[in-house]
């Protein structure tokens, strides 16, 4: 069985490679490095053989002053049966591995530099509202 993910997305980061919501958040750390974090939001699987179908996932960009989001869901190929893992024995670094492959290096890289993007904004704002007067 294949399921694919949605193509583009477009916020105010521009047009996004994959189906998010990337939302942003300031905190009070001094500015460091952004670590990234991908995680598992759900699991979507049949019940029959348990084989997983869509993944739902997070990935997280901190620099420590500010912080940012996006979420996505991906679908996967039926995997060969000599390969299939129970679904309880899955954790959460076997699915971001499998999200990761099958984005591949160069589409991990840009939604990273997407997030990336997010957090430039807010420490230095191309845009702005308001008025002149009080």
């Amino acid at each position: 069985m294949e399921a694919s993910n949605t193509e583009h997305v477009v916020t105010s980061a521009g047009t996004l490679p994959y189906s998010c919501y990337i939302e942003e958040q300031a905190s009070a750390s001094p500015a460091m490095s952004t670590v990234y974090e991908w995680n598992i939001a759900n699991l979507e699987r049949h019940t029959a053989d348990g084989v997983v179908f869509t993944v739902h996932y997070t990935v997280s960009a901190d620099d420590s002053v500010y912080s940012s989001s996006a979420y996505g869901s991906l679908g996967l190929e039926a995997p060969e049966p000599d390969s299939m893992i129970p679904f309880d024995n899955l954790t959460k670094e076997i699915v971001v591995g499998w999200v990761k492959d099958k984005f591949g290096d160069e589409k991990v890289a840009e939604i990273e530099a997407a997030l990336q993007t997010q957090l430039d904004e807010k420490h230095a704002p191309s845009k702005a509202a308001g008025v002149p007067w009080s």
